[in-house]
Parts: structure tokens; sequence; C-alpha cells
């Protein structure tokens, strides 16, 4: 059952922040509302506190996707859609595209929007992964100040984050790979469509004379959320390519690693004897497909 709360639908920024100032113990931001509704009806003790909705749906400036000084500037109110179909989303950052695609259903896609979703941090969330290897950063504001700062000091735990209660996330600000980079996406749900993410990966690629300068590897899913395998407390697998010839002998061996890797971060669980090797797999065959793609341009 949805609980009786109050919604106020500011006209701008500014307007959004005076409401958060005044009510950020038991306000809670809304744009497309695909986590809050259901966590009313669910009953989920994340919102229960909430007694007040802000829904900022209708402000432009949250709307915006434009190229400006070597980024790719998206605004927090970005549907999904909106993102799938945008020619500069598709031309300067595909894998974001290909994982905007692959949201819920097309009415999920034209409601939910992309901060909306890292900003929920469920393990599942399916633009953190592309969001990660792009080297994402958020700009939030308050009425106090305004911050600045990368997507995974953001993300703390699942269906946390380090945002405070008074600031809403305005825009995510990606730099533009070069052209050097080559990329893809997978995701694996238990249908084809209108489906929570089981094991989702995002690679990001910098090949040269056959050799790896730059290696980006994220997951979500299979970890307890988004994350990139660089410098975590477990893991180096980034590093650990880096120089190393790209072959199919060097996909094997970091294929074994990943799944190697995962077990240290999440533990051994009843899932692991199925998801360690399905994420080996799509991990090798993800790489393989990336292969092609740096194939083709070389021919």
């Amino acid at each position: 059952m949805i609980p009786d709360f109050d919604f106020i639908r500011p006209e701008n920024i500014a307007d959004a922040l005076g409401c958060l100032a005044e009510n950020n113990d038991h306000a809670k931001i809304i744009a497309g509302g695909t986590d809050i509704m259901p966590g009313f009806q669910q009953g989920a003790a994340r919102f229960q506190h909430i007694k007040k909705l802000i829904d900022v749906s209708c402000i432009d400036e949250l709307k915006i996707i434009k190229e400006q000084d070597q980024n790719i500037i998206i605004g927090a109110g970005v549907t999904f859609s909106e993102l799938a179909c945008h020619s500069l989303i598709k031309e300067k950052l595909p894998i974001l595209a290909k994982a905007a695609s692959s949201v819920g259903s097309v009415q999920i896609r034209n409601r939910a929007t992309i901060a909306g979703n890292f900003i929920n941090n469920a393990p599942c969330a399916d633009s953190v992964p592309p969001l990660l290897v792009y080297n994402a950063k958020v700009k939030a504001l308050s009425l106090k100040m305004e911050r600045e700062f990368s997507l995974e000091q953001l993300l703390a735990k699942a269906y946390r984050t380090n945002l405070m209660a008074d600031e809403l996330v305005t825009q995510l600000i990606l730099p533009i790979p070069s052209c050097e980079y080559q990329g893809d996406f997978y995701k694996l749900g238990r249908r084809r469509g209108v489906a929570i993410s089981r094991i989702t990966l995002a690679l990001l690629l910098n090949i040269e004379d056959s050799v790896i300068n730059d290696i980006r590897i994220a997951s979500g899913a299979v970890t307890p959320i988004g994350m990139r395998f660089s410098e975590l407390e477990f893991s180096e697998l980034e590093q650990f390519c880096n120089g190393k010839q790209f072959n199919n002998q060097l996909f094997k061996i970091l294929a074994q690693k990943l799944g190697e890797q995962i077990v240290e971060i999440t533990g051994l669980r009843w899932s692991s004897a199925y998801k360690l090797p399905v994420v080996q797999q799509m991990f090798f065959q993800l790489i393989s497909n990336i292969k092609e793609k740096f194939d083709d341009v070389d021919d």
C-alpha cells in the first residue's frame, strides 16, 4: 500500500534545492518514480521515512545532453529512452547507449532516469558499469555548496550512496574517449525483455600494436554494487592487463582471474557455482567481440 505523502513540483533547480533544505530529513527526490513507487508498494524500509516527494521531472535544466570541453554532459533527468536514441550518445558513448536500450521495458525506459538508476544503487543497475568505464563524474548541488566527484566516490553500498540529504544530482560529466578506444556491454537476465540483470559487464580498451595500453572493466549484479576492477582492496585486474599482448591466451587468463577476484570480493555464495562460470564465459565473449572491432579498424 502506498502511504500518504506531500507532493511538491518545483519549477527550477533553485526551488528544488530550497525544498530539500527545508525537508531533507523526510523528503525524497522523484523523477521517473520507477524505483520509489514499487518501493512504497513493497514497504521497503529505505522509503518508510519519506513524508514529501519532490518531483523534478519538469525541470528543463535536468534534461540536457550536450558536448562541452571534450566531455558529454548528461542531465540527471534524462531518460533511458532519450539516452538510447540520442545521436551524440550513440556516437561518442556507445556502451552507455547499448546499456540504456536494455533497461526494463519501453514504458520503463520512457520514465526511468539516468540519475535515479545510480542513486538508487541497486546491484543490478544497468547504467553503472558503462558509467564506471567511461570515468563518469557527478555534479551535485545544495544551497550550501556545489560538489563534483567520481561516480565511484558516490556509490557506497547496495541501495546507499554518499549523497547528502540536501543535495540534488544535476548532471553527469563523461570524458569523451579517443577514437582509439573500443568497448562493449553485456547483460544477462532471466529472459530477453523486462528482465532484472543477473550479470552485467562493461569493457573499454585502448590497444596499440596488439598491446593493451588501457583497459577498464566494470561489473554489475555479480558484485555487491557496480564496481571497477582497478584499485579495489582485492582487485588490480586492470593493472595486470596493461602492457600485455592482446590475444586469446590472455583472454583465458583474464577470465579466470576475474572469477577469482569476484570470489574474493563477494565470498562463496549458493549462486557462485552458477554465476562464476557464466561471468567468465561472458567476459571471454565480450573481449573477443571487442578484438573483432579492433581487427575491423586495422583492416
